[in-house]
């Protein structure tokens, strides 16, 4: 069986064939600038060179054409043609408070979807016409969709739930939803299976840190507790986004400054968080090498911030569960930063945590990083999440 995995952004594709009978990644692609000159497809097959494809693309449809041909393309493809594709799952972000799993598509789910749009208007809508486009180049198709949102929908009342009149819960679904969930399920598990332990017996908190971040507490495999809120905007530092912050500032900043609602959402998402502070760049890799190499203070004082706030919440969420087996690094930083897991890991000693230095050093590799004695684990997991949708379309259609 082979499931074609597809996550699309405002003006991108990426997609993942993926064949489930060993679970090897056929092929993968991005596709950029869709709806913009200078369109482009670029596919990996391992043990080839990238295929690039330029080409224009006027909308999603046109760039799932094009995936679709080059997956059967003679020279370039890995199938011989579209029968092979069992299934299509698809990403969407957010899924509200009527989904608690991953569901087969159909017409009472689209609806559904189009009516939680207004909850994350920069992901669902782009989401909502990718699928729409699949279902009309592959009919026959079956397709699932598995939301980000999915895995959080076990947290308790007094996680989620925030202290507001109650009537703007009950009329416009004010909560805490979390996001990355796909992700946090993913590494969770794998992180069970390498302590050996069944995860309803493991008590795990789940660091995905990147350009966006979140943080997740695992109790029993499911999550009472995430650090992303009503939107991905909430919880630690990101890349371009501030995190929690005192909802008084943003009236003030916009009475002093002013400036819309827009213009002030905009301030915070994109140009707060580790680039707000740093002044130097969004990425990380720029940030560190300016605090490191050229000793530039604010991008120190970024990293600084950024550290804190990952083992402030992780703190408050051994608090939350009354202890905790272990600890995962996820995603981009997560994976790939040593000195960020050191930097974390190096003030929660109170929880017994000890770090083998050497085995730090790994980037993008699953490993336990922890010392035998350490009386909680900390492993790094490379996260998943095109194999996690696979999984959940697999289990859906059969």
């Amino acid at each position: 069986m082979k499931i074609l995995v597809i996550n699309c952004g405002s003006s991108s594709l990426k997609y993942q064939l993926i064949d489930m009978e060993n679970e090897k990644n056929l092929a993968s692609g991005l596709v950029e600038r869709i709806g913009i000159e200078g369109s482009v497809l670029t596919q990996k097959v391992e043990g080839r060179e990238k295929y690039i494809v330029k080409t224009p693309m006027q909308d999603h449809k046109d760039a799932i054409k094009i995936v679709l041909n080059v997956l059967v393309d003679k020279e370039n493809g890995v199938i011989a043609d579209m029968s092979e594709i069992s299934a299509v799952g698809h990403r969407v972000v957010h899924g509200g408070e009527k989904y608690s799993k991953s569901v087969l598509i159909d017409d009472e789910v689209m609806a559904a979807l189009e009516e939680v749009a207004k909850l994350a208007p920069l992901h669902n809508p782009p989401n909502i016409i990718g699928i729409n486009a699949c279902r009309e180049l592959m009919p026959n198709t079956p397709m699932s969709v598995v939301f980000d949102t999915a895995f959080h929908q076990t947290l308790p009342e007094e996680a989620y739930l925030y202290a507001l009149p109650y009537e703007l819960y009950t009329n416009y679904g004010i909560r805490k939803y979390g996001f990355h969930g796909t992700s946090h399920k993913y590494v969770s598990g794998v992180a069970a299976e390498m302590m050996h332990k069944d995860i309803k017996d493991l008590k795990i908190i789940t660091c995905h840190l990147g350009n966006g971040a979140s943080i997740t507490a695992v109790d029993g495999g499911k999550s009472v507790d995430t650090s992303m809120g009503f939107t991905p905007l909430a919880g630690i530092v990101m890349g371009t986004r501030c995190g929690d912050i005192d909802p008084a500032i943003i009236p003030f900043v916009m009475k002093e400054m002013n400036l819309s609602i827009e213009e002030v959402n905009n301030l915070m998402n994109k140009k707060s968080g580790v680039l707000g502070v740093s002044g130097v760049s969004s990425d990380f890799r720029d940030i560190e090498d300016a605090a490191w190499k050229e000793g530039n203070k604010r991008a120190q004082l970024a990293l600084d911030i950024f550290n804190y706030r990952v083992r402030q919440t992780v703190g408050s969420y051994v608090a939350a569960m009354d202890g905790v087996d272990c600890i995962v690094f996820t995603a981009g930083l997560g994976e790939n930063s040593p000195e960020t897991r050191e930097a974390v890991c190096s003030k929660l000693s109170y929880l017994g945590i000890k770090l083998d230095l050497e085995k730090n050093k790994s980037r993008g590799k699953a490993l336990e990083i922890s010392t035998p004695e350490s009386k909680v684990k900390v492993f790094v997991v490379p996260t998943n999440e095109e194999l996690m949708i696979a999984r959940d379309t697999m289990n859906l259609i059969k």
